[in-house]
């Protein structure tokens, strides 16, 4: 029968303290990792989810105002406007604001641009939006 000293055990706990500090190491790295992500994660979908917010709402004033100005003209031209404009503010009407796992998010967005930009050259109007405070670019 082996006897088992208490400087073995001192020398087996000096040993294994390599071992343990790099798990306790890694454990609090991995926790303090997934905090910091969470909050950078958050942070940046409200800064990306503004931005989207505010170019979908530009749209959709932009649309709605347009519409107003053309729902009582009899021109051809104007009709044809009217539909493209009901159309774009009928994609905005159909996003879903509620939903932030929305896989086709990008998709219906690109479709809104899109739908904009016909709109913008059936009103032979050159305009882009620029997210931020500018606005509007004509």
């Amino acid at each position: 029968m082996a006897f088992v000293s208490s400087s073995d055990d001192l020398f087996d706990s000096v040993i294994m303290a390599d071992d343990r500090f790099h798990d306790e190491g890694y454990q609090e790295g991995f926790e303090k990792g997934t905090r910091q992500g969470t909050i950078e994660g958050r942070n940046h979908g409200r800064l990306h989810g503004a931005k989207l917010g505010a170019q979908v709402s530009f749209y959709y004033g932009f649309a709605l105002a347009f519409k107003y100005l053309l729902q009582n003209s009899s021109d051809i031209k104007a009709r044809k406007r009217l539909k493209a404009m009901e159309s774009l503010i009928g994609l905005i009407q159909n996003f879903p604001y509620e939903d932030p796992q929305y896989e086709k998010l990008q998709e219906d967005m690109e479709r809104a641009c899109a739908k904009f930009r016909q709109v913008c050259s059936l009103l032979n109007l050159a305009t882009e939006y620029v997210s931020g405070s500018t606005g509007m670019s004509f």
